[in-house]
């Protein structure tokens, strides 16, 4: 009798509520999953922001390198090394400016 009106209890609104506040973990487990999940998200969108064209340009100069194309691979390198130094001091001279 005892365990039914427990059951009862844990099973009504103001149990559940109770339970909720003083600490069920089911949730919590879960919650910190997806916060994990949201920070790995986030370190990819920055990480394709920063390093997207290089890479593209990395994928373009290997698949014209296979393909036979030495000299337009030769190009590409040529441009995206560019690129990539252009962009790095873009990013360090926003450092700078963002540590005065």
């Amino acid at each position: 009798m005892k365990s039914m009106k427990y059951s009862r209890l844990k099973n009504s609104l103001s149990g559940k509520v109770l339970r909720r506040l003083l600490g069920e973990e089911k949730g919590a487990v879960m919650m910190e999953y997806v916060i994990v999940a949201v920070l790995i998200a986030a370190a990819c969108v920055v990480a394709v922001a920063m390093f997207g064209k290089t890479i593209v340009g990395m994928f373009d100069v290997a698949g014209k390198g296979a393909t036979g194309d030495h000299s337009g691979a030769k190009t590409s390198l040529d441009k995206t090394q560019q690129t990539q130094t252009q962009d790095a001091s873009k990013a360090s001279e926003f450092h700078d400016s963002m540590h005065k």
